[in-house]
């Protein structure tokens, strides 16, 4: 038989748990209601694919999404690397097949397998594990200015040629997923004689960008008429713009392809709602953006715009083995005279 005492007893127990479940249940529902990204930042812009695919996440969800651009690829996994013991995002985006096992060897990533990864075919899977999911690709080119100069280089020791000198824009290697594009690309053609080719290009090169999205767009100004960038890149401005005056030059060397991708970092303080969000990364919705925003090719074959007609297709792709460019980015910026 109960005291009056035990029903206080107990009621102040029930009270208790009552609090402890409300307060657990209010810790939950940002867990379920947000998701942090750290993206490179042309990924994050107004005209971007990020907000797109945001609002379409959002919609579909209920779970708000935070943007948080820094910088290019490498910088993005720089931060996620530096943040390790306590990580402020869920999700890095970004992090491309050059950089890819440095990111799966830090072991900042967990392994989460998405809805959808039959349809990926085998040649874009960047890691067996699924540490990593692509979500789309395409090839390293040098885009030519046609109003600004006469006659473009046709290989990459052209490039090198004094008619060149300070015509040319690159992005740090260091910094920019493009940047350590190049290198991967010079890398491949040259070899054990790549830092040779870059003290001929030194030259002819104007600056070394951060990253894509501030190099391209000294480009666009007018500051040189040759930048690193994409073969579709000539689409962009066929859709927005006027197609023709801006080219990508085919080289007989072949083209490096760059294949980027999205992973979930252990830790994350949002885990339910990224899971959610890589399933969705293969989806129509997400992969019917890409095209028109961020100017690559969907992972997931599709119908391709119209202004893709102006993005040609190199005859020879180059995929090179990330592990060769250790001890690259010293020499190549050695050569270059440390910039």
């Amino acid at each position: 038989m109960h005291t009056p005492t035990h029903h206080r007893m107990a009621l102040f127990a029930i009270v208790t748990a009552l609090c402890a479940l409300f307060v657990f249940a209010s810790c939950e529902k940002p867990l379920d209601d947000m998701l942090i990204i750290y993206c490179y930042d042309s990924f994050a812009s107004e005209w971007g694919t990020g907000p797109v695919v945001a609002k379409a996440f959002e919609d579909a969800t209920g779970i708000s999404v935070q943007l948080v651009a820094i910088g290019d690829g490498g910088q993005v996994l720089s931060r996620a690397v530096d943040e390790r013991d306590n990580p402020q995002a869920d999700i890095i985006l970004g992090v491309d097949n050059n950089l890819a096992q440095r990111a799966v060897d830090s072991g900042i990533l967990r392994a989460y397998k998405p809805k959808g990864w039959e349809t990926v075919s085998s040649d874009k899977v960047l890691d067996a594990q699924w540490h990593l999911t692509p979500y789309d690709w395409g090839a390293f080119a040098i885009i030519w200015d046609s109003d600004k100069l006469a006659n473009p280089p046709a290989s990459l020791e052209d490039l090198t040629k004094p008619e060149f000198a300070k015509k040319l824009i690159l992005m740090d290697p260091r910094t920019s997923t493009p940047g350590l594009g190049f290198l991967a690309w010079t890398k491949a053609v040259y070899g054990e004689q790549m830092a040779d080719y870059w003290k001929r290009l030194a030259p002819s090169v104007l600056t070394m960008a951060p990253g894509w999205d501030m190099g391209y767009g000294l480009f666009t100004k007018g500051e040189a008429p040759l930048v690193l960038s994409y073969t579709t890149s000539p689409a962009y401005h066929a859709e927005y713009e006027t197609g023709g005056r801006y080219k990508a030059l085919i080289f007989a060397e072949g083209h490096p392809i760059q294949i980027e991708g999205v992973g979930i970092l252990k830790g994350a303080p949002h885990r339910k709602a990224a899971e959610a969000f890589m399933d969705f990364i293969l989806s129509d919705a997400f992969q019917d953006a890409i095209p028109l925003t961020n100017w690559m090719y969907p992972v997931v074959e599709r119908a391709l715009p119209a202004s893709y007609q102006w993005a040609p297709k190199p005859t020879t792709l180059i995929k090179q083995d990330p592990a060769q460019l250790a001890g690259s980015v010293e020499s190549a910026l050695d050569a270059l005279g440390g910039r």
